[in-house]
Parts: structure tokens; C-alpha cells; sequence
């Protein structure tokens, strides 16, 4: 993953709603929630949602798809992964396994 696609995918994420919105999301899983439902789990007005869905829609971060009359939102799990995989790239490094606290994914050194 290139830097500014990390920090596009950050920022998105960088907002008290959208984090909100992406966690439920990525709670769903891959089969995703309708706005209805979303609005009614978060409690947020459908135009504040809509708002919040289109820029986590242009980070990369969420999918849609049309099923018949309905919208899917899907959080990009792939998408998600790889900016775990970026931030934790180099933990630990030129330090002993023992003193480090996490295992990120991908981490080899902790």
C-alpha cells in the first residue's frame, strides 16, 4: 500500500460517524447492512448516513451493490486488512520479542 493511500484511508476514518458507520459495518461482515438498517442501529438520520456511506464509498473503505430495491453496504474487508498490514509493517523492529506488547497481524517480529 502506497503512503497517501494510508493516509486517505485514515482520514476517512478520521470522523466520530464514519468510524461508527465502518465498525458496524465490519461487524455485519460480508454480507453487509441497508441503510434502513444502519440508520436504525446507529440512530443517525438517513441524509447524515448518506453523507457519511458516499465518503467512506470514495476511501475504499465500503462497497455497494443493488439487490433488486435495496442498497448492500459492505465494509472492504481486503481493503481494511491492508492498512493493518501497512501501519504494522515494521513493529517491533530492533526490539527484543519479549518487551513487545501486541501481535499485529503480519507482525513477525513480536
Amino acid at each position: 500500500m502506497e503512503e497517501m493511500t494510508a493516509v486517505a484511508l485514515l482520514a476517512a476514518l478520521a470522523q466520530g460517524m464514519r468510524l461508527r458507520i465502518f465498525r458496524t459495518l465490519v461487524g455485519a461482515g460480508p454480507q453487509g447492512l441497508t441503510p434502513g438498517a444502519l440508520s436504525a442501529t446507529l440512530d443517525v438520520p438517513a441524509s447524515t448516513l448518506s453523507f457519511h456511506l458516499k465518503e467512506l464509498m470514495h476511501s475504499g473503505l465500503v462497497t455497494q451493490e443493488r439487490d433488486g430495491r435495496h442498497l448492500i453496504y459492505r465494509p472492504a474487508l481486503a481493503q481494511m486488512n491492508a492498512l493493518l498490514v501497512y501501519l504494522t509493517a515494521h513493529c517491533c523492529q530492533g526490539v527484543d520479542s519479549g518487551s513487545c506488547e501486541v501481535s499485529p497481524p503480519g507482525c513477525t517480529t513480536c
